[in-house]
């Protein structure tokens, strides 16, 4: 879930972690520090790529492009994608400097948070959204380097904590890419079902300047949404969105500083039973980056 998300829950006084590090419009956040390393998570289907640099592409050497070649099969060569998992499995080890404010050009927002979590079953470990966020864009990363695309991850797990959201829209903007996907799931309320694409909204203020992504933003994200749609068959949310998987918003810095398009996956609620079930699955979460994958795919082929 985006850091700043619309939809807060009540924080636990008696979880340690959560009192210690969730953002202050979650709550239940407990998960234990080994839920929150960023494995492939419960019922991994395969086994998780290495870490690389923040801000390089992902399985070469820093500053080596992947999957540039040419051929059938490879419709993104030549194409530059940035995948962004939300939040950090180190998060919640660094409360005081992701609560540090940036600069998101409409107004000062916090670093980032640790994300939310599912509802720890029978007393046992929580499945956090960082390690969900990490594996899914594992899988995505694969799946569009053999299209032949060029793949940046704003992190790795390969620092304490961060990057922060103004790094995140950073990144992206520095490697001039074709598109970026930042990678959640939501924290709302039990009932509120299904997935949803955030979108930019036209902001002009300060640093933010979204009118020339508008356009392009949208586009990939409706491509995302009937990709998605198909690759899982799950439905858009049932909260917001008015049934059509998109939400505008203009309260995100990520977007709001993104110079290229970029979009926001809430891959589905982790805080309902229903949604908690697939987005602990490992099968499903290959569903769900390749539904990713899809729609950026028919987004960047035109």
């Amino acid at each position: 879930m985006p850091y700043d998300h619309r939809n807060p829950v009540t924080r636990s006084a008696t979880a340690a972690l959560a009192a210690a590090v969730c953002c202050a419009t979650l709550a239940g956040c407990g998960a234990s520090p080994e839920a929150a390393q960023g494995t492939r998570g419960p019922a991994a289907a395969d086994s998780a790529s290495s870490p690389a640099p923040a801000g390089t592409p992902s399985g070469t050497p820093a500053g080596t492009a992947s999957g540039t070649a040419g051929g059938a099969g490879r419709p993104l060569a030549g194409r530059t994608v940035v995948v962004d998992p939300g939040h950090n499995p180190g998060n919640f080890r660094h409360a005081r400097e992701i609560g540090e404010k940036v600069d998101i050009g409409t107004a000062r927002k916090e670093c980032d948070t640790t994300g939310t979590a599912t509802n720890a079953p029978g007393g046992g470990d929580a499945y956090t959204e960082a390690a969900f966020t990490l594996d899914v864009s594992h899988r995505l990363r694969e799946l569009l380097e053999a299209r032949g695309a060029t793949v940046v991850l704003t992190h790795d797990a390969d620092r304490p904590y961060g990057p922060c959201i103004d790094e995140r829209a950073r990144i992206g903007n520095e490697a001039a890419a074709d598109a970026v996907v930042s990678v959640h799931a939501d924290g709302s309320a039990t009932g509120d079902r299904g997935f949803h694409v955030i979108v930019p909204a036209k902001v002009k203020e300060g640093a933010a300047d979204t009118g020339p992504i508008v356009g392009p933003s949208r586009a990939l994200g409706e491509r995302i949404v009937a990709g998605f749609r198909r690759a899982t068959g799950t439905s858009p949310a049932n909260y917001l969105g008015g049934g059509t998987g998109l939400d505008v918003r203009s309260d995100l810095g990520g977007l709001n500083l993104s110079t290229v398009p970029k979009v926001f996956v809430e891959c589905g609620n982790m805080r309902d039973p229903k949604d908690a079930a697939l987005l602990t699955s490992g099968v499903w979460r290959q569903k769900a980056a390749q539904g990713i994958a899809d729609g950026i795919v028919t987004y960047l082929e035109g």
